[in-house]
């Protein structure tokens, strides 16, 4: 985090705020991005696609400014009921905002669906700002002409080069963003970090466990539920979440022999909620088989995403 002043000595009248929305390809770097730029863990992260599937807002402070990062789904050709609505979101949290910034894994280039989501925001005439991403990992005689050539393609208002994960070329880009910030009250407290509900935090740390400990179709097909928080006079809490899984082989692999692999989520999920609340969790995991569950309109609502049909 920045060096912020208190909200009681940045007078109303020198306040300044907006949203800027975080969009681009599945595995572009989006939340990682977001993560380093607020300093802490606001959203999850993992190697493989579609890792976010709804709307999380990150607020950084930088001196007068509130800035509300709004990490988006990464946008793909959707098949599933749950991808439409997903899809849906990262446009609608763009519509929603000042502008957008685009991340792009500038290793990975060019791809159709980097191509096929500048066509659509060129369409839209709206302000968007370029973020070439993980520009550490190629050398600049590739990084130059790709630049130029996504330029020809969109006149991007700004430019960056940044390492999201090497926290490289951030300084620059949350100045520029809070520069970009319009006059106006902040909307959230300056010790808030996220709009995300701590039933909702738990709920994705776990899942974030299952896509970084099981392979093949498993993580995609597994959503997590909070079905209680319940505080406790110590000061922990008990949670216990609900696994949903598509089918009896995946529920399988994720329990694991002898319960091993659940076991092992759970005691990683329970450290790491520990450690970000600053408080001991008691995690209880439950497993369900539940054929479907990713094209029910109830369980997409679950999430925390419209139906979009």
């Amino acid at each position: 985090m920045s060096d912020a002043s208190p909200t009681a000595t940045t007078p109303p009248e020198k306040q300044r705020c907006g949203f800027v929305a975080i969009l681009g390809a599945p595995n572009a770097g989006k939340s990682t991005l977001v993560n380093a730029m607020a300093g802490t863990k606001v959203t999850i992260v993992s190697p493989k696609p579609q890792t976010t599937r709804f709307r999380v807002r990150a607020v950084l402070i930088e001196k007068e400014a509130q800035i509300i990062l709004v990490d988006t789904p990464g946008i793909f050709a959707p098949r599933r009921r749950l991808d439409r609505a997903m899809v849906s979101a990262a446009w609608g949290g763009a519509k929603d905002a000042d502008f957008a910034l685009l991340v792009i894994d500038a290793k990975t280039g060019l791809t159709e669906a980097v191509r096929a989501i500048i066509e659509r925001l060129a369409e839209q005439k709206r302000t968007v700002w370029l973020a070439l991403n993980k520009v550490d990992l190629i050398p600049r005689e590739i990084l130059l002409p790709l630049a130029a050539t996504l330029h020809e393609m969109l006149p991007f208002a700004e430019t960056f080069m940044i390492s999201a994960e090497k926290n490289k070329g951030l300084d620059r880009l949350r100045e520029k963003l809070a520069e970009a910030m319009q006059p106006g009250p902040w909307m959230f407290p300056e010790d808030e970090l996220s709009d995300l509900p701590n039933r909702m935090l738990a709920a994705e740390v776990v899942r974030e466990q299952i896509l970084r400990q099981t392979h093949e179709e498993v993580p995609h097909y597994a959503s997590v539920e909070t079905e209680s928080w319940a505080e406790r006079p110590d000061g922990s809490a008990r949670v216990d979440c609900t696994i949903y899984i598509a089918r009896a082989t995946q529920k399988a692999i994720l329990i694991g022999e002898g319960g091993t692999r659940i076991k092992e989520i759970g005691r990683r999920a329970r450290m790491e909620l520990t450690a970000l609340l600053e408080r001991p969790i008691h995690l209880f995991l439950n497993v369900k088989e539940r054929p479907g569950w990713d094209e029910e309109r109830g369980r997409i609502r679950a999430l925390g995403l419209e139906d979009e049909g």
